[in-house]
């Protein structure tokens, strides 16, 4: 039996997409999370959240809209403010979450996602319902398989499980396409930690 059956864990797979590399200077624009839970007999993915956020920074890299195609024009007519999108985000981490379960923050490369998370929650004078611990899928696999950091991206995970599907080309970088997407590699990652008795 795999020693993480026992474990009263929620893992909240994360991905966002931002105008640029830090907080403060520049935003973040989107977020979305993928729940995943033992539920008795696997681990499979639960509900799922995803909110586009106005910008509160006038920090915005032209090269990241070529990536996500989020303008500033777009997120102002539809996005939503970002207290109201943290907020919304614990309330959600609340409900899926049950007396003496523990909610743990999952990305893939998770210091980027973290990052800008966790400084929201405290810019906003939030608090993170994650505290202060992540887990990253990256990390992860580079411990399971002994492969090195650079061997651990998304195309070698379906490599090693061919049971992983990539998002489709026009989803890349939609934070709730590739935090579903996060969400299959954990469950592959988890499912294939070795035993008490392999250890």
């Amino acid at each position: 039996m795999n020693i993480l059956q026992e474990d009263r864990t929620v893992y909240f797979c994360i991905d966002t997409e931002t105008s640029g590399p830090v907080p403060g200077l520049f935003n973040l624009i989107s977020i979305a999370v993928v729940v995943v839970r033992w539920d008795g007999q696997r681990f499979s993915k639960g509900h799922s959240f995803y909110r586009e956020i106005i910008p509160d920074f006038e920090g915005f890299d032209e090269e990241t809209i070529k990536i996500h195609h989020l303008t500033p024009e777009h997120l102002k007519a539809h996005g939503q403010s970002s207290r109201e999108v943290f907020q919304a985000i614990i309330d959600f981490v609340q409900a899926e979450t049950k007396p003496g379960e523990r909610a743990l923050f999952v990305g893939h490369n998770a210091p980027f996602d973290w990052m800008f998370t966790a400084w929201y929650f405290a810019w906003l004078g939030f608090k993170n319902p994650f505290g202060y611990n992540a887990l990253d899928t990256k990390a992860l696999m580079m411990g399971r398989h002994g492969l090195p950091w650079k061997k651990c991206s998304k195309p070698e995970l379906v490599c090693i499980y061919p049971q992983l599907k990539e998002p489709d080309e026009a989803l890349v970088h939609n934070a709730l396409a590739d935090a579903d997407f996060q969400a299959d590699i954990l469950i592959a990652l988890l499912e294939d930690l070795p035993s008490p008795t392999e250890l």
